[in-house]
């Protein structure tokens, strides 16, 4: 990037490795052209021709009282009415705002990336720009962000501070990760259940992330969660993890030892790829059985672009 000077330059190669606060405001203004409302392009991952539907804002029961004069007699409960023998009608008011719960992967294993950014910038990128268009669509924006130590839970609300609070924690947790640290697989389910303990309804989870980790009790969280609400996933990859480099011998390093990796190429690619293929394909195979939708980025190509496309928006 030539027409940058020196110090913008540095700033945008660190944000390949670790997302600051600013970089993620400014997504703010490329969070347009989508949304995560029912109604969608023919083009959307999220269209109606995939079996996940949705909620979107509806009506929200409030009382059951007596008839009176004027009252929309669709609006009667007949199994009320019969019971007391006394005419009664449910009272619904319109659900104006709906919460929109983002699930945010900051583990080691996210810390990766070949070409353009790591895998844990990536999400963040992602995640803030969910944020930026929930608060948008005047919904109520919260999640859990975590780690491979704890679980960061921001309560839903519908205000710039909450995307902020979101934002900040996402820098913060970008900025801690480091090569060498030790993974925690089963993190990704404590995550989840800890999202799932404090959902109710008609609410919409995003996670964001590699799914490193999902086994059959993420299979049986999932379930709970999508019971009474809207799921979507969007898997984080590296173009590296599906295929590896061309090269004769290569090097592996977590940061403090290194180790060659020689042998039989085609073999090895083969199985690398296999390994992939299986995690990813057990994931797909679940949101299918269920009914949900997985949106893939890659972390070679800008996600704001991506995002749209899955979207069926036009960039």
């Amino acid at each position: 990037m030539p027409w940058l000077s020196r110090k913008e330059q540095h700033a945008a190669d660190d944000n390949r490795i670790a997302a600051s606060l600013s970089h993620l405001r400014a997504l703010e203004f490329q969070a347009r052209g989508f949304s995560f409302l029912p109604r969608q392009p023919v083009q959307s991952i999220l269209s109606g021709r995939h079996g996940s539907r949705l909620r979107g804002r509806g009506l929200n029961f409030e009382e059951l009282r007596h008839y009176r004069p004027g009252d929309d007699i669709r609006s009667m409960d007949w199994k009320v009415t019969n019971r007391t023998g006394k005419p009664h009608v449910r009272v619904h008011t319109e659900e104006r705002e709906r919460r929109v719960h983002l699930l945010v992967d900051q583990r080691v294993s996210m810390f990766f990336g070949s070409q353009r950014s790591m895998k844990s910038v990536v999400a963040a990128e992602v995640a803030a720009l969910a944020a930026w268009r929930v608060i948008a669509s005047n919904d109520r924006l919260g999640g859990v962000i975590f780690d491979d130590h704890d679980c960061y839970r921001i309560p839903p609300r519908r205000s710039r501070e909450s995307v902020m609070e979101l934002l900040s924690r996402l820098a913060k947790s970008n900025a801690e990760l480091a090569a060498g640290q030790t993974s925690k697989p089963s993190q990704l389910n404590i995550a989840m259940d800890n999202l799932a303990r404090g959902l109710s309804h008609d609410a919409l989870v995003i996670y964001i992330g590699d799914g490193f980790g999902w086994d059959d009790r993420s299979d049986e969280l999932l379930k709970k969660m999508s019971m009474h609400n809207d799921v979507i996933v969007i898997n984080i990859f590296d173009p590296a993890e599906i295929e590896l480099p061309r090269l004769d011998e290569l090097i592996v390093s977590d940061g403090e030892m290194q180790i060659a990796v020689s042998g039989n190429p085609a073999r090895l690619d083969e199985r690398f790829r296999d390994s992939y293929n299986a995690h990813v394909g057990h994931m797909l195979n679940v949101l299918k059985s269920y009914g949900l939708p997985l949106i893939s980025v890659n972390c070679a190509e800008d996600p704001v672009n991506q995002v749209l496309k899955a979207l069926g928006a036009r960039r």
